[in-house]
């Protein structure tokens, strides 16, 4: 029987990097005004330029290392 690609602590961790980078973009989006002609500044709150891009960077960390991480062998 062929082993899985990844422990069940990896798939953990890539669930929670898509979770996070969901979360990120979830809290990105919106901000936009009803009228085409006027300026809505909510479009640069703390939210959405510095929440929402650390999450989604969090979540890209998380997915890498979720990646790159080693399954634990009987040798090590």
């Amino acid at each position: 029987m062929k082993q899985p690609l990844f422990e069940s602590r990896n798939y953990k961790l890539i669930i929670a990097g898509i979770a996070l980078i969901t979360l990120g973009f979830i809290l990105m989006s919106g901000g936009r005004s009803d009228d085409p002609n006027a300026f809505n500044p909510e479009i640069y709150n703390f939210r959405r330029i510095r929440l929402a891009p650390f999450l989604i960077l969090l979540g890209l960390g998380i997915q890498v290392y979720a990646i790159l991480s080693r399954r634990k062998t009987k040798d090590e």
